[in-house]
């Protein structure tokens, strides 16, 4: 999984890998307040961050964060979770 995070990080501009990094960060941190944050219909556990055209999609099990993807918004973004 951590191939294919890099492979879709190499993709985003330079700033957008700067906001990636801080999102990351502050989800790792539970400082979500004021980030746009929504569980995802149908699944209990994953959520996704909305930050201009980037979304990230974690799963959250009690403390345990996991990062499922990172991508841009398109057509394929929530498929396959």
């Amino acid at each position: 999984m951590a191939d294919k995070i890099k492979k879709l990080l190499a993709k985003l501009s330079k700033q957008e890998r700067n906001i990636v990094k801080l999102l990351i960060l502050r989800i790792m941190m539970n400082d979500t307040l004021g980030l746009n944050i929504s569980q995802l219909k149908g699944h209990k556990n994953l959520f996704r961050v909305k930050k201009n055209k980037i979304r990230i999609i974690y799963s959250k099990n009690n403390q345990n964060i996991q990062i499922i993807r990172i991508d841009r918004r398109n057509e394929k973004t929530y498929k396959d979770l």
